[in-house]
This record gives structure tokens, C-alpha cells and sequence, in this order.
């Protein structure tokens, strides 16, 4: 049986601006970019107290809470605060698997030091991420699988520890609304709910046949996930297999001129990155959400690997043509560079967290 550790560092960005500005300790602090578009990246939990949180538009969270104060995210901070946090993973074991910045699944079920015990673990983890980041907490949840290490990280938020023995898997699972459930989103809850499912027991009482009728392959999910069934293994590879950039616009580009000239930018910002990592790669792809939230995208592979901002720009301006957006308003662009290569040609999976 696996142990598996989930550690989800409580309201990161938000938390490494109070550490750093102590004056804004117990008061609604919200991380977000400036402009008519911005969406809240995370908040404090006293900001959470007015329905402020992650994704939410920023205008919709001073409404919500006027005297929000609103600080301009510093990534070079933040990605060295989860340096510091994946440092003290590594001392455990190697079987990591990052979500993000911060938030990873670790396999303990044989560690390289420290005790046997996942718990202990996990709690020593704790003690070494607020040590080392100068006050920083972390949660943590603790099981035989992902599904319930991940549900128990945010059970005790935050500075929680939640243990999800074997033995008590079965009513934990019984009693949890199924919006609570990994890979059940709030569509699909919501269609549940019509079909009279709300918690876990509800669900487990339908067949495997009922379910994969009513939802497809993902009924077949729904169906392992209500038993408690997850065999995903925690996967130490980099799913971050690309380098791209993108902008949300504050105003639509309704002509494809004006769409096109923002590709050199982009890929600029793009290239800039690749060449930080001294990467090129196999494959452009453009990235279009439009005005009505639809997102499509189109990719090129190529013979020769592209790693300049004149080549990445070229094939995007390519992949962008009339045929793909038509006469729809367009509010986001994104040009991603992937089939990553090094300077010998090698194709390479990048380090963990460098290219964010």
C-alpha cells in the first residue's frame, strides 16, 4: 500500500507578501494584476470572509470587498519561496510530483531518511517549510492514494495535517458532497444533483452501468472514485514540457491585423525563456480564447527546431489565419513552444518549476 503525502501551501502568494509586509497581517489582501480584466491569483482568508478567491474577477472582488487591498504579483519571490518548499521535499524522497508552484503529491512509502511513518513525515515537512521560508505554513493531507492525500490537504485549511486512514476511507467517502470530489467540477455536480446524487453514498449506490450511461468514460471515474479507488501513481516527470507566454486583453482585437501584431511580443517573451534554459523546440502552437470564453488552439510541427522570437513568430502568424478566428472578438492570445530540445538536439524534459 502507497503513502502518499499532498502538501498545498496555504494562500502562497498572498502569504509570502505578509511575510515580507508584516503590516498587512490580519487585514483582506488580495494578489492580482492591475486592469479591467485581472482575476484575483489568490487571497488572504480574510478576504475569503467576502467571497473573494482565486480566478475571481478583481473588479467583482472590490465590489465584493472594497477595502480590499490589491498587490501586484512578484514572481521572482514566489518562485523562490517554492524553491525553498520543494528543497525540503526532496530530502524525503524523490517521487515527486509538482501541481504548481505550490502544491506537489509526494511518495513516502519508502523515504530516503527520516521516519517510516507518512504523518511523522508530513509534519516534519511542516516544521522545515515554515522554518526555512521565514514563517511560510503548509497543509497537508495523508493517505494510500492521491485522491484522498488531496482531498485531506484542504480538509484543516490552514496549517492543517488531516490523516485518511484506510479503516475510515469508506464513511469519509459516504458523507462528501460530490463537488468535493477530485475531478468532479461544478457542471457536473450540478448535473449530478439533478440525478438526485449529492454525496458520496449516493453515488456509490449507482451501478457502473448507470453512470458511464449518464456521463460517459467519466462515469467510469465517478464509479472507482466513490470506492475510494485511485491507482495513479505519483509521477516525478515534468508535465511542464513547454515554454508559451499569454495575454488577456482589456480590450477584444475584433481584426485580424490587430491580432497578428501582438504575435511578436509574445513571442519575444517566449523566446527570452527558451533561451534562459538554452531550449528550442519542435513545435508552435497559438492559443485563442474568444469574447464568449471558447478557447481553441492550433500547433505546427516543424522539421527544424525554432528557438528566436523571428521564428516563433513567423509559424504563430502562420497558425493564426482567418480560417481560425473568423469575425469573433478575441480576448486572449497565448504562443507556447513544445517537443522541447536542447542545443544538441536531444529532446529534454525540463527541471521541475524554472520554466513558470
Amino acid at each position: 500500500m502507497r503513502k502518499i503525502v499532498h502538501v498545498d501551501a496555504d494562500a502562497f502568494f498572498a502569504s509570502v507578501e505578509l511575510r515580507d509586509n508584516p503590516s498587512l497581517r490580519g487585514k483582506a489582501v488580495a494578489v492580482a494584476y492591475h486592469g479591467p480584466r485581472s482575476v484575483v491569483t489568490t487571497a488572504t482568508y480574510e478576504a475569503r470572509q467576502y467571497g473573494v478567491r482565486s480566478a475571481l474577477p478583481l473588479r467583482t472582488a472590490l465590489a465584493r470587498c472594497p477595502h480590499l487591498i490589491v498587490i501586484e504579483p512578484r514572481m521572482d519571490a514566489y518562485r523562490e519561496a517554492s524553491r525553498l518548499i520543494h528543497g525540503v521535499f526532496t530530502e524525503f524522497t524523490d517521487l515527486i510530483e509538482p501541481l504548481s508552484l505550490d502544491e506537489a503529491y509526494l511518495d513516502v512509502t519508502r523515504p530516503k531518511r527520516g521516519p517510516g511513518s507518512a504523518t511523522r513525515i508530513a509534519q516534519e515537512i511542516r516544521r522545515l517549510v515554515r522554518e526555512r521560508t521565514g514563517g511560510l505554513t503548509v497543509s497537508a493531507g495523508v493517505s494510500f492514494n492521491k485522491m484522498l492525500a488531496k482531498l485531506g490537504s484542504g480538509m484543516n485549511k490552514p496549517d492543517g495535517l488531516t490523516v485518511i486512514l484506510p479503516q475510515d476511507a469508506d464513511a469519509l467517502i459516504a458523507r462528501l458532497p460530490v463537488g468535493e470530489f477530485y475531478g468532479i467540477g461544478p457542471v457536473t455536480a450540478a448535473k449530478l444533483e439533478r440525478l438526485g446524487i449529492r454525496t458520496g453514498a449516493d453515488l456509490r449506490a449507482r451501478s457502473l452501468t448507470e453512470l458511464t450511461a449518464a456521463f460517459g468514460r467519466h462515469g467510469a471515474h465517478m464509479y472507482a472514485i466513490a470506492r475510494g479507488i485511485d491507482d495513479r501513481p505519483v509521477d516525478p516527470s515534468d508535465d511542464r514540457k513547454s515554454v508559451g507566454t499569454e495575454d488577456t486583453y482589456d480590450t477584444d482585437l475584433r481584426t485580424l491585423a490587430d491580432m497578428h501584431a501582438k504575435l511578436p511580443g509574445l513571442s519575444e517573451r517566449t523566446a527570452r525563456r527558451l533561451a534562459r534554459h538554452g531550449l528550442a523546440g519542435r513545435v508552435v502552437t497559438v492559443k485563442v480564447k474568444f469574447s464568449n470564453f471558447e478557447v481553441i488552439s492550433r500547433q505546427q510541427s516543424l522539421p527544424v527546431p525554432v528557438q528566436t522570437a523571428e521564428e516563433i513568430s513567423r509559424v504563430a502568424r502562420r497558425l493564426l489565419g482567418a480560417d481560425l478566428v473568423g469575425t469573433r472578438a478575441v480576448r486572449l492570445l497565448g504562443v507556447t513552444v513544445s517537443h522541447l530540445v536542447d542545443p544538441q538536439g536531444r529532446d529534454v524534459v525540463p527541471p521541475l518549476f524554472p520554466l513558470v
